[in-house]
């Protein structure tokens, strides 16, 4: 196989034609040139260049190689200007996961912020459950990916790298006709006897509502399963019961709700930024998280 390098060198002294303006351009010596050329000669089993007093010019052969070290110039340059792109974050693709709750929350922020600093780089979410979200991260789907976690059930493994973001406290929703709805502030003891509306299909925050009540010494009545946080707000207007939700899920609250700060002893989730330890972050995704971090301290 010819070498690259070879080729490089000789399109110079084919353009130039001379081996001295060559070695000068290319800070080489004129002695290393020729060698070179001479090299290439014999890699490639036909004379390039005819020698002359007056410098050197291109053989058949030498004027074809030639050609063809100026397209190979031509896309080295173009792969350096791609690779500038991508590093100057001008260019590229970049993909996230993220779940329900934050993505209506916290992430669109995070976005706006991004897309405006850096139009050039096409941003892709995807958002998922706990579960679909590792699916992705582990298919290399995406790079990066937003989740939670609860101090009973601490996302640990040795091949991610976990960086916190926030912490989510509860809050508590009831009617604005309950007798409690104009407090400050309230504790699960104070609810006792009402009945719940909590959330279906095993999801972690119906684990938190029934480790919470345990906790304040009562179990849970419970009224309503739902399968979002403006289903159970609905419910919740309706008096069907009182919920249990995570900050972050109350951007919007439907008239009839009176959202109450939870006092301590309360289940606070964290919201984590996840990706897996052997992959290293390109120039956007750094940026991002940047992004992420500076949403989350605001």
């Amino acid at each position: 196989m010819l070498d690259v390098r070879r080729i490089l060198l000789f399109t110079e002294v084919a353009r130039r034609g001379s081996v001295t303006a060559a070695a000068r351009a290319l800070n080489y010596t004129t002695s290393a040139v020729s060698q070179q050329v001479s090299r290439l000669e014999a890699e490639a089993g036909h004379p390039l260049l005819e020698r002359h007093a007056r410098g050197v010019t291109p053989t058949d052969a030498g004027r074809a190689l030639a050609e063809r070290g100026e397209r190979i110039e031509r896309e080295l340059k173009a792969a350096e200007n791609e690779l500038a792109d991508f590093a100057g974050l001008r260019a590229g693709t970049l993909r996230v996961g993220t779940f329900p709750t934050v993505g209506a929350s916290l992430l669109p922020r995070a976005v706006i912020a991004f897309r405006e600093a850096h139009p050039g780089v096409r941003l892709t979410v995807r958002s998922s459950r706990i579960a679909g979200l590792w699916a992705m991260l582990e298919n290399r789907e995406i790079e990066m990916s937003l989740m939670w976690d609860y101090d009973w059930n601490r996302i640990d493994r040795e091949d991610i790298v976990v960086t916190s973001l926030v912490d989510d406290p509860p809050a508590l929703l009831v009617s604005e006709t309950h007798p409690l709805a104009g407090r400050g502030s309230a504790a699960l003891a104070d609810f006792a006897d009402d009945p719940w509306i909590t959330r279906a299909e095993n999801h972690p925050v119906a684990e938190a509502l029934a480790r919470s009540c345990h906790a304040a010494g009562f179990e849970p009545q419970i009224a309503y399963e739902a399968h979002d946080y403006q289903e159970a707000q609905a419910m919740v207007a309706a008096g069907i019961g009182i919920a249990l939700a995570p900050t972050l899920a109350l951007e919007g609250i439907r008239a009839g709700v009176s959202v109450l700060p939870l006092q301590p002893p309360a289940p606070v989730r964290r919201i984590l930024l996840v990706r897996m330890s052997d992959h290293v972050l390109t120039p956007a995704a750094e940026a991002f998280a940047g992004f992420l971090r500076d949403t989350s301290a605001a």
